[in-house]
C-alpha cells in the first residue's frame, strides 16, 4: 500500500465513521433533517473506501445500490418502497455474484458438505418461517414482492457466509435489519426507537461485508488466490 493510498484509506474510515455516529445519533435524537442529509453519504463513502482497498466492481456496484435504496426509502410512499426494494435486490445481486465466486474458491471449498447444508436449510428455515410470520399481516399486493426480495437477500447471506466470517456476520446482520422493517410493514411489535436499530445493523452489516471482501486483498502464493482476485482487470 502506497503512503498516498493508507492516507486515503484512512481519511475515508474516519469519514465513515463519523457519518455512522452523526446519522444514529440524529436517529435517537429525531433530528430528522441531519438524518436526510447524512444517510445518503454513507454508502458511496463505504465504496469509494472499498474502491481505495482494492475490492473488485461488484462490491463498490452494491453499495451504491444501497445508496439508491437508503435515499428512496426517505422520500417515503408505497412506490419509492418498492423501488427502493428493487434498488437493494440489485445490491443483493451484485453481492452473490462476488460472494459465490468466492466461496467456491475458498472457505466453501474447505467446509464439510454436512455443514453447508445444515447452513442452507437453517438460512432456509429462517426465510420460511419470517415469510409465514409476516404473511397475513402485509397487504395483498406486498406480499410476493416481499418474499421474493427475501429470498434474494437470503440467498446472499447464505453466499456470504460460503465467503468467510466476516462476510457471513454482514449477511447475517442484513437479514436482521430488514426484518426489522418487515415487523413494520406487519405492525409487528419492534424496540424502541426502531430506525436506530434498522440503521445500527445495517451499516454494520454493509461495513461487514466490504471488510470481508476487501481484508485479503493482497494476492497469495499457492491454490487460494485474493477474493478480489479473479475480478481484478
Amino acid at each position: 500500500m502506497t503512503a498516498a493510498t493508507g492516507r486515503a484509506t484512512r481519511a475515508l474510515a474516519a469519514l465513515f465513521a463519523l457519518l455512522t455516529a452523526v446519522q444514529l445519533t440524529a436517529l435517537l435524537g429525531d433530528a430528522t433533517t441531519v438524518v436526510h442529509l447524512t444517510k445518503p453519504a454513507l454508502m458511496p463513502v463505504l465504496a469509494g473506501w472499498a474502491l481505495v482497498r482494492g475490492g473488485p466492481w461488484p462490491l463498490p456496484a452494491a453499495l451504491l445500490c444501497g445508496c439508491g435504496g437508503d435515499v428512496l426509502l426517505q422520500i417515503g410512499g408505497e412506490t419509492a418502497f418498492l423501488a427502493g426494494m428493487g434498488c437493494f435486490a440489485a445490491g443483493h445481486l451484485c453481492y452473490l455474484a462476488l460472494f459465490a465466486r468466492a466461496g467456491r474458491g475458498r472457505a466453501a471449498a474447505r467446509a464439510e458438505p454436512r455443514t453447508a447444508a445444515w447452513a442452507a436449510a437453517g438460512y432456509g428455515a429462517a426465510w420460511l418461517g419470517t415469510v409465514a410470520l409476516l404473511w397475513s399481516g402485509l397487504a395483498a399486493h406486498l406480499r410476493l414482492p416481499v418474499a421474493g426480495y427475501s429470498l434474494l437477500l437470503t440467498a446472499m447471506a447464505l453466499a456470504a457466509l460460503g465467503a468467510g466470517p466476516w462476510t457471513g456476520l454482514g449477511g447475517a446482520l442484513f437479514m436482521l435489519s430488514d426484518t426489522l422493517i418487515a415487523a413494520g410493514l406487519a405492525d409487528w411489535p419492534r424496540p424502541p426507537v426502531p430506525q436506530f436499530w434498522i440503521m445500527a445493523t445495517y451499516v454494520a452489516a454493509q461495513w461487514l461485508l466490504m471488510t470481508g471482501a476487501t481484508r485479503d486483498a493482497a494476492p497469495r502464493p499457492g491454490p487460494e488466490r485474493a477474493l478480489v482476485g479473479p475480478w481484478r482487470p
